[in-house]
């Protein structure tokens, strides 16, 4: 069986996004954060929106994508 990853390793896949997995669309080892524009290993990927259709390098660039959506409150001080 060939591994996903195999002859990919320069390309951008192209993701579904589900609820709580995704469905590689077009074979790749890396998407484009959403919000810093880092490259995020598939292996790696943990945040996206399935709203959006958009993946995050981290937690803190998810919050900030929810933030800037206008899908969370703003703090309080």
């Amino acid at each position: 069986m060939m591994n996903r990853f195999d002859g990919n390793s320069s390309r951008e896949a192209k993701i579904r996004y589900l609820d709580g997995d995704f469905q590689i669309v077009l074979a790749g080892s890396y998407v484009v954060c959403a919000v810093t524009g880092k490259p995020i290993q598939v292996d790696e990927l943990r945040y996206w929106s399935v709203a959006r259709q958009e993946a995050y390098v981290d937690a803190a660039a998810s919050l900030d994508a929810e933030r800037r959506a206008g899908t969370m409150p703003a703090q309080r001080h």
